[in-house]
């Protein structure tokens, strides 16, 4: 019966990635200034998918002028486990599209990875779902356990109508246990589940020094060039060893557990790894100070400058201009609070301003950090699945990442297990130019979804709410 599911997973490895790059083809862009239209088309596209891979009840979700959600299930396995499968569709802006090396709404296959934005974020996710289900009803003519699919279409901006979105639909997607394909892998090859993310307060900082650019040879000298004063205010943000200098930022952050510091221990990640993974040029130092790389990524507060902006090289001018703008993040890690976080910045932020500039802030977007132990017999069952269909060892990572959705769900299902399956690896560049996905992995993903489900069919719905 397995082996029957596993050959015919293998049969459709390369149809499975021609439904992938039909995904990836469509723009499905959530954010504000791209059309809502594509994000619409791709919904329904995955919602075709799902029907074709054998799933039932598949529709689509709307909720207000919110990108809608695609649903789907199969629940014809009485007395087994129900599994809520998560991924998004939605994909981030393309960026600058002069620094990819294939368009990237044009899905193309290169040495072994497929290229396109949303390949891997998290369009791979979807076809991870839809192909394992798929595997399994065209096969055997039935899944071992109950399944429902839920596919968010606005989690790259945050999932803004989710708490709603719950609300309204909280016992049509009542479960056992959450899988989500939503996060990475350690390393190519290395099967990975995901025990914490961290959360994210993000806001746009604005600093004023008069209402129009003024010529800078007539009226440089006594007048205060905001970008300075921007650049002050930013640089004073981290110390020389490039820890977040604001006060009282590290005054909640939890400590590492014994069973965490065991996991990271074990994974033996160097600078060396880092370096070749990130491809950070040579002789730029590491900041953060003397914690190792993972712990720094996964388990500690970072800041960063994700865009600043006044005026443009191609409107640059002899003039100091009249405001400088930035946009501030801060990953957020536990039990670190997402409201005071933003209040100890802005606080820091006014303090430091200098020359009496004028400081405006805008709205603050907030999704929390998360953690689980690990433990229990969901746990178990998917290091077993992904050690089999990856064929090495599953480990245990954190991940530096923000998933909104993760958190409230877990909670409005009364706190059953999530677990969080890597689809990405750390040469991916999910967000950035050149967003590519390794089809080895692509593949062994699938199966692992196929041996996750036989695994979980093997504990009673008790059991599984009891890891």
């Amino acid at each position: 019966m397995l082996g029957t599911v596993l050959r015919y997973c293998d049969s459709r490895r390369e149809p499975f990635v021609r439904e992938l790059s039909k995904l990836v083809r469509i723009p499905s862009v959530s954010f504000s200034g791209f059309p809502k239209e594509e994000v619409v088309r791709s919904a329904e596209a995955v919602a075709a998918l799902l029907k074709k891979s054998g799933l039932e009840n598949v529709k689509l979700l709307r909720l207000g002028n919110a990108h809608p959600y695609v649903y789907a299930d199969w629940l014809h396995a009485p007395g087994k486990p129900t599994a809520l499968l998560y991924a998004h569709h939605d994909v981030q802006p393309p960026g600058r599209e002069n620094l990819w090396k294939s368009p990237p709404f044009k899905p193309t296959v290169r040495n072994g990875r497929l290229w396109g934005r949303g390949a891997a974020d998290d369009k791979a996710g979807v076809m991870v779902h839809a192909a394992s289900v798929e595997s399994w009803l065209k096969a055997d003519g039935k899944l071992p356990i109950n399944v429902k699919i839920i596919v968010e279409g606005e989690e790259e901006i945050g999932s803004d109508h989710l708490e709603a979105f719950l609300k309204k639909h909280s016992k049509l997607l009542a479960a056992d246990v959450m899988i989500l394909t939503d996060t990475g892998n350690y390393d190519t090859g290395v099967p990975s589940i995901t025990t914490s993310l961290r959360g994210l307060v993000a806001f746009d900082v604005t600093v004023k020094t008069a209402d129009h650019p003024l010529h800078s040879g007539m009226w440089g000298g006594p007048l205060p060039d905001p970008i300075i004063a921007l650049s002050k205010m930013i640089g004073s943000l981290t110390d020389a060893y490039g820890r977040i200098a604001v006060p009282g930022i590290y005054r909640n952050v939890k400590a590492l557990t014994t069973l965490e510091r065991k996991n990271y221990d074990a994974l033996g990640y160097s600078e060396r790894a880092f370096r070749k993974q990130s491809e950070i040029l040579a002789g730029v130092k590491l900041v953060g100070g003397k914690s190792q790389p993972v712990a720094k990524m996964w388990r500690e507060p970072a800041l960063s400058i994700n865009a600043i902006e006044s005026s443009s090289r191609k409107n640059l001018s002899n003039v100091i201009n009249e405001a400088a703008w930035c946009h501030v993040g801060v990953r957020i890690v536990p039990d670190m609070d997402p409201q005071q976080t933003a209040k100890l910045l802005k606080s820091h932020l006014k303090r430091v301003a200098p020359w009496g500039v004028k400081v405006e802030f805008g709205e603050v977007t907030t999704a929390n950090w998360w953690r689980t132990p690990g433990e229990g017999p969901a746990f178990t069952a998917a290091k077993r699945a992904l050690t089999a269909g990856y064929k090495r060892q599953a480990v245990m990572i954190g991940c530096g990442g923000t998933i909104p959705f993760v958190e409230p769900f877990a909670n409005v299902l009364g706190g059953v297990p999530a677990v969080l399956v890597g689809i990405e690896d750390p040469y991916t560049n999910p967000h950035s130019e050149n967003e590519s996905l390794h089809l080895g992995d692509f593949h062994k993903s699938i199966r692992s979804s196929i041996y996750l489900y036989q695994e979980m069919a093997k504990l009673t719905p008790q059991q599984l709410k009891g890891g």
